[in-house]
């Protein structure tokens, strides 16, 4: 398989983990935060924004790493 297409593959299995992540913390946080106000649970805009933009930089990722293989390893 072609070095840049690993890296791609690579990328987007990365990209997958942080958004998936992020996710995961700021919902957790987000419940916490609703249990200590008695709130029903809600992201806030910045975690929103946080997630857009975490979400953003693994579209970038994937390219990145694939130039990154094709170059270093090509």
């Amino acid at each position: 398989m072609e070095f840049a297409i690993k890296g791609a593959l690579l990328g987007l299995g990365i990209g997958i983990v942080l958004v998936a992540f992020e996710y995961i913390l700021l919902t957790k946080g987000a419940k916490e935060r609703a249990v200590k106000l008695h709130r029903e649970p809600a992201l806030d805009d910045v975690e929103t924004g946080r997630i857009k933009s975490m979400a953003r930089f693994a579209l970038i990722l994937p390219v990145l790493c694939g130039f990154l293989g094709w170059w270093v390893w090509g």
